[in-house]
């Protein structure tokens, strides 16, 4: 080995001098051109359409075939802000995700499939045609289905189950500390569900938030051969019923996710089938315990999602102001920085600064809960949503964000190198998530004012060196209205209170059935936001009602489709609908955490019906999944029993077993199914074949007018 790689590594990493740097995510190591004494030019971009001749102009942009490395990435690129920001940011040399992806090329074969193992020291194995089994003796349908498990499954579902956890110490917190931070906005709410649980509700809301909160966390804490009172409480009687008889009713989550990470371990479980069974069993917990119970408890305390009118992108920035930018997908701590913000006191605080005022805009699912929520509706310093993931390196190199704060998720390893260049004050306000050379909060429920009014301190503080400085900056000038705020309750509401108006419509046909669009963008060939972007368009135009949720929801918002006006672009039949409700064809349901609301959505109208929720014409599809909760949420899908799509192709093809269980088995026990098709028009057929089969099952077809 060379006296390079045995340089210590505290050495390595914040040695500054950068002739001695390694290409690290530590600003204080980093080579130069990250440095803000480099100048840097907004001029040397071609700039996106505006207004409705953006519009008109995407859709022209899907016709073309964008599957390709020629034209990359701007021929993926759809959202007009994006597109500006990425052309200042690669031509000024600066890291970024599209470009990196492309450095990735070609990516691992081995890999991809799910054929690579790293567990135990005899390793790393690779399975091919000339070794058919790893050193231990694992064989292909093993290794595919323990990776499929151990590194997606479980972290999936652990990470929704940590934020069910961080929403519960708050209620918890409300309820100790009534002035800690959070109020409880939904009484109601929370005595509904509490009796629904079997508490005593006879007593002062404090009592009942504490004992309701204690009892999720002793859930989630649950040993994995004790039974959840949480999916005995809220899952469908013929659901469970139907767990039980395969092993599937899970125990306490985090049990259930440490007992499948024992079975991964070298030398241990060998059989793949019952690795997938336990991935359908962690997606039971990961709904119940993790997606269905934060948003119960986040409701609780931010307010029930109401419909309502907003803005999103990257235009609402303001370089007069103080802008914060909340990232993640935990509203807990920035629900408390706006409360503040929009009092008087910090208005007038930050026009002290020299600023005109103080906004802050979420960003990806942290800002669409944010602008879903009636709590925060009527608080002024909210500015809007402003995009998804992909644009986080691009948004900071803006020039104008004076603070970044972000929770667990989806916030990038670069941020650093891009907050050091542009001049951002980064701060991270939960314990999961922890940057070089960059301050920490420790997230304490019980001082949430406390830390909120550290965060404001901090952005004005960044304000003023930013003017002191006279940094360049620019913004691009792209906002999109959208109708946003759907839910079980509000749509419901939106119907005058009862399902029957929405079931006549799928019974006589202008609604052939539902497809939820869920999920993250990727930076992949044909991705970027533009293969959401084909498959809503596909299915509105084939009178498919899609719900989205997610960075997708992002997606939706800057194209236009979550406008009224879209309905336009719908078929005829749900054109009719929603022009009689004046909504739009694509609802945002908000965040991917927010897939717990269409699962209690699903679960209602499958009341309504009596039915099994596997009965129901609904499609659950990922058209560019990202990450391990998506994996999770997919299990959940399975669990359920609906048909889900998942692209680009999951790592799992390296094995027949696996895709055959995924595919056919697992719907021939009363489960759902997986399917895979990267092509948009193609998925669309097959979510439509789909729907037509469950709409027979029902009894119909033979209702739906000629297309």
């Amino acid at each position: 080995m060379s006296d390079k790689n045995n340089e210590n590594y505290d050495t390595l990493i914040h040695n500054s001098d950068p002739t001695h740097s390694p290409d690290t995510n530590d600003p204080s190591a980093h080579r130069d051109h990250n440095k803000t004494d480099v100048p840097y030019d907004y001029r040397k971009f071609e700039p996106s359409p505006k207004g409705e001749e953006l519009y008109r102009w995407q859709r022209e942009h899907i016709k073309k075939d964008d599957q390709s490395k020629e034209g990359y990435p701007l021929n993926v690129i759809v959202d007009p802000a994006m597109r500006e920001m990425y052309q200042i940011v690669h031509n000024q040399g600066l890291t970024n995700v599209f470009d990196r992806y492309a450095e990735q090329q070609p990516q691992c074969n081995f890999c991809a499939p799910g054929l690579s193992c790293q567990l135990c020291a005899n390793g790393p194995c690779r399975i091919s045609k000339k070794a058919q089994r790893g050193v231990c003796g694992v064989d292909a349908h093993v290794m595919v289905a323990r990776n499929f498990t151990y590194r997606h499954t479980t972290i999936g579902t652990a990470a929704n189950c940590y934020h069910a956890l961080q929403a519960a110490r708050t209620l918890r917190a409300a309820g100790t500390n009534p002035e800690s931070g959070l109020k409880i906005r939904e009484p109601e709410k929370l005595k509904k569900y509490a009796e629904f649980l079997g508490l005593n509700v006879n007593r002062s809301l404090e009592e009942l938030a504490v004992d309701f909160a204690n009892l999720f966390i002793d859930d989630i804490h649950r040993p994995h051969y004790e039974e959840s009172k949480l999916v005995e409480a809220f899952a469908p009687p013929r659901r469970k019923e139907l767990w039980r008889k395969l092993g599937l009713f899970p125990g306490g989550a985090f049990s259930e996710v440490s007992f499948a990470q024992t079975k991964c371990m070298t030398n241990l479980g060998a059989d793949p089938v019952d690795f997938l069974l336990t991935c359908v069993r962690l997606g039971v917990a990961n709904e119940f315990q993790g997606l269905w119970a934060l948003d119960i408890l986040q409701e609780i305390l931010i307010g029930t999602q109401e419909i309502s009118h907003r803005k999103q992108n990257m235009g609402l920035l303001n370089p007069e102001k103080v802008n914060i930018i909340t990232n993640g997908h935990m509203p807990l701590l920035a629900h408390v920085v706006i409360d503040l913000a929009s009092t008087d006191e910090w208005q007038q605080r930050a026009r002290e600064a020299g600023a005109s005022g103080l906004q802050i805009l979420g960003h990806v699912c942290e800002g669409q809960q944010l602008i879903n929520y009636s709590g925060s509706h009527n608080m002024s310093a909210l500015g809007g949503q402003e995009g998804e993931w992909l644009s986080e390196e691009y948004l900071l190199a803006t020039g104008c964000v004076d603070l970044f704060m972000f929770d667990y998720n989806c916030t990038v390893p670069t941020l650093p190198l891009f907050a050091h260049r542009f001049g951002t004050k980064l701060m991270s306000v939960d314990p999961v998530i922890r940057f070089p050379d960059t301050e920490a909060l420790e997230f304490k429920p019980e001082q949430m004012k406390e830390q909120a009014v550290q965060c404001l301190e901090r952005a004005i503080e960044a304000y003023k060196k930013r003017k002191a400085e006279n940094r360049n900056v620019y913004v691009p000038p792209h906002v999109s209205d959208c109708m946003v705020g759907f839910s079980t309750e509000s749509v419901k509401q939106a119907l005058g209170g009862s399902w029957a108006p929405l079931i006549e419509q799928i019974a006589n046909g202008n609604i052939r059935g539902v497809a939820t669009l869920v999920g993250c963008t990727t930076a992949r060939y044909g991705q970027g936001g533009s293969n959401a972007f084909k498959m809503a368009k596909a299915l509105i135009e084939r009178d498919v009602l899609v719900l989205s949720g997610g960075c997708v929801s992002s997606v939706f918002e800057y194209t236009g489709l979550c406008r009224p006006e879209a309905a336009e672009e719908a078929g005829n039949g749900l054109k009719q609908v929603c022009k009689s409700l004046g909504i739009p064809p694509v609802l945002s349901y908000g965040a991917c955490v927010d897939i717990g609301k269409m699962t209690h959505t699903a679960m209602e109208l499958a009341d309504a019906l009596d039915v099994d929720t596997n009965a129901l014409p609904l499609v659950i599809g990922a058209p560019e999944y990202l990450e391990q909760k998506a994996v999770a949420d997919a299990c959940t899908a399975v669990a359920m029993g609906w048909l889900v799509h998942v692209a680009p192709v999951p790592s799992v093809t390296g094995s027949e077993v696996v895709v055959k269980t995924l595919t056919e088995t697992t719907e021939t026990l009363g489960l759902g199914k997986v399917m895979v098709e990267l092509d948009a028009e193609k998925a669309a057929d097959i979510y439509v074949e789909h729907i037509e089969k469950k709409r027979a099952g029902l009894g119909l077809s033979a209702n739906l007018p000629k297309q």
